[in-house]
């Protein structure tokens, strides 16, 4: 590891409580490039000791195993790590790793949603305000894919936000021009 928090020979970022989804990405691609994901991914799990056939993928399965865990161990800062640290495969490496940020990720997405029912126009400007909705849309749709935020409730978000002045006109152009011709 470099002292500017790049992970050497890897080219990409140590993992830190910031940088998951980025380091994720990039440690998924590199580890099929390698051909490890199917041991990280779970889709291969030790097979069973017997025969000699079952040795030579044992042995196989276990030289996949140590270079990937290797692999996360080293790209992860020194504070995350002991969350890791008593994981027996680079699967539940990964798993524990998912765990640790999907549940910070609830609490985020959480306060994301509280801001989004809250948000009003303020001072800024009805663009400024737009494009804050916008980016706490798209932030809320990036946590929580599978409950994305709709053209519709946007733009319901969008109109309850605006001051008075403009809430009349905005619904009035709306009408006339088709909301997505206005808002979209």
């Amino acid at each position: 590891m470099e002292s500017t928090g790049r992970v050497v020979g890897l080219g990409m970022e140590i993992l830190n409580q910031s940088n998951y989804r980025l380091w994720k990405s990039c440690m998924e691609s590199y580890l099929v490039s390698e051909d490890l994901w199917d041991v990280v991914g779970g889709s291969s799990t030790r097979p069973p000791t017997g025969d000699a056939a079952t040795a030579e993928a044992t042995k196989e399965w276990t030289r996949k195993n140590a270079k990937a865990d290797f692999a996360l161990k080293r790209s992860i800062s020194v504070g995350i790590f002991e969350h890791v640290s008593r994981c027996t495969s680079a699967s539940s490496i990964w798993q524990a790793l998912d765990q640790l940020f999907n549940k910070k990720n609830e609490a985020r997405l959480q306060l994301l949603e509280n801001e989004l029912a809250n948000a009003k126009q303020g001072e800024s400007s009805i663009s400024e305000f737009f494009i804050k909705v916008k980016n706490l849309c798209s932030e809320i749709n990036t946590l929580n894919p599978e409950e994305s935020i709709s053209e519709a409730r946007l733009k319901r978000v969008i109109i309850r936000g605006l001051r008075s002045e403009y809430i009349y006109p905005v619904c009035d152009f709306g009408s006339r021009m088709g909301y997505t011709t206005f808002l979209g």
